[in-house]
């Protein structure tokens, strides 16, 4: 029962959760579907933590896609044996880990020291900042440590079929069985972070910034700095 309520009732609640609470936001709350700037209240913490999270989201992101949504036999008829395969996840891996722990530590503890930053911020944003250092924080571990010292988990043998099946409405729940503990909590964290989407900043990941090279750039003035230029 367990098993069938983790792997299969979970993440349809969750994923049914963010979708139509997407919907929503985007049909009657369009005007927060933006995550407002704060470098306006603290700049430096601001310019090392935000790149270092979003370009490893990005690179972890590529990274699921090739180890969870491809099936391990197209990397077979490609050639790829599974020594080349594992080497790259853990160096690439481990690296996009890194970056998104190092850029989450560095955003928390930026809400937490800076004052004008702390009081705009809300219980959402700490609720997925953490959220993500969990998952995250697993997902560098089990790269870095789990598997160069216990064990080089196949987990396209595993959770990348069961993740799959859950799209064609035929979940195969009994290939979670056998996963280590680890690797499930890191998937549950992961559910219940993409159920939170909805009610913080992050729904500007849903947002293609494709007029973003050309969008004229926001520009802030100090009242106490403005000169009037005089007439002549």
């Amino acid at each position: 029962m367990a098993s069938i309520f983790w792997w299969v009732i979970f993440p349809y609640v969750t994923g049914t959760v963010m979708i139509f609470g997407l919907l929503y936001r985007y049909a009657f709350r369009q005007i927060s579907w933006a995550a407002p700037s704060t470098e306006i209240f603290e700049k430096k913490w601001l310019s090392i933590g935000s790149p270092l999270f979003h370009w490893g989201i990005v690179f972890a992101f590529i990274g699921h896609i090739m180890g969870v949504l491809i099936p391990k036999r197209f990397y077979e008829a490609a050639g790829v044996r599974d020594e080349l395969y594992h080497a790259g996840a853990i160096i690439g891996g481990g690296i996009a880990g890194l970056m998104v722990v190092a850029g989450l530590v560095i955003l928390l503890i930026r809400r937490i020291k800076f004052e004008r930053v702390r009081i705009h911020a809300t219980f959402a944003e700490f609720f997925s900042i953490i959220t993500l250092l969990v998952v995250g924080g697993l997902g560098a571990y089990m790269t870095i440590v789990y598997n160069t010292t216990v064990t080089a988990y196949e987990y396209r043998a595993t959770i990348g079929p069961w993740f799959r099946s859950l799209f064609v409405f035929r979940p195969k729940h009994e290939l979670m069985d056998g996963v280590p503990l680890l690797f499930k909590v890191h998937v549950i964290a992961a559910f219940l972070f993409f159920a939170s989407i909805p009610f913080t900043r992050l729904v500007h990941l849903f947002s293609f910034p494709a007029r973003y090279p050309v969008r004229a750039p926001q520009q802030y003035r100090s009242r106490a700095g403005y000169k009037r230029i005089p007439e002549k």
